[in-house]
């Protein structure tokens, strides 16, 4: 869009701020900054100090890597959560969905991503060393894999399978109530809580 279509620079500024969103085109963003500008003034420093103290304060937990207010994440520091589960997911979003369920009490373990050579991430690029240093302790009995049933999740799956399968811990997948292809964020709580409640070996799961 040329300059000259914008009374002000500063609302330029701004719409090309807000349209490098995820799924915020120009249009939309200039729709989302003309309704701040409608805004009380302390309404508008309200919202953008919550996104500046979201950036400079948050923190990962030190044992899931979920995101947190402190060092050790809400989840891990409940006592009344079993701590020998643990469910490993892809991001910070599925542990939401999960927890939406209200069918798991065990811990969770970030991965932060999954294998896909295409976008050039390895399992280095991911909390897999983290993963096997807390089964290597010996307090984790289960290790739930609760990755998307796509061809990249897959071959995460196998590769932690691969790297605990020399511990005594048993390893489980969710039941493929979870359609294949699916991201487990935009599945049904009731169909994820199912899948959870009844997930299988995770041996089971193989060339299926």
């Amino acid at each position: 869009m040329n300059i000259d279509k914008y009374p002000s620079r500063l609302l330029e500024n701004a719409v090309n701020e807000f349209s490098k969103l995820p799924g915020i085109g120009r249009k939309s963003a200039l729709r989302l900054v003309l309704h701040l500008l409608r805004q009380d003034t302390e309404q508008v420093h309200a919202f953008g100090n919550s996104l500046i103290q979201l950036r400079d304060e948050i923190k990962h937990c030190k044992v899931c890597h979920n995101i947190s207010d402190t060092d050790l994440c809400q989840i891990c520091s409940n006592p009344s959560r079993n701590a020998s589960v643990i469910c490993v997911v892809e991001n910070i979003r599925d542990v939401m969905s999960i927890e939406n369920t209200q069918q798991f009490n065990g811990l969770y373990h970030v991965l932060g991503g999954i294998i896909s050579p295409m976008d050039g991430i390895g399992p280095a690029d991911l909390e897999i060393d983290s993963l096997v240093k807390r089964v290597a302790s010996g307090e984790v009995i289960e290790v739930i894999l609760a990755l998307s049933t796509t061809m990249e999740g897959d071959t995460t799956n196998f590769y932690i399978y691969r790297k605990l399968k020399e511990y005594e811990v048993r390893l489980s997948t969710l039941a493929r109530g979870v359609s294949i292809g699916d991201e487990l964020e935009y599945t049904d709580e009731i169909t994820l809580g199912r899948s959870l409640v009844n997930r299988v070996p995770y041996e089971n799961s193989v060339g299926r």
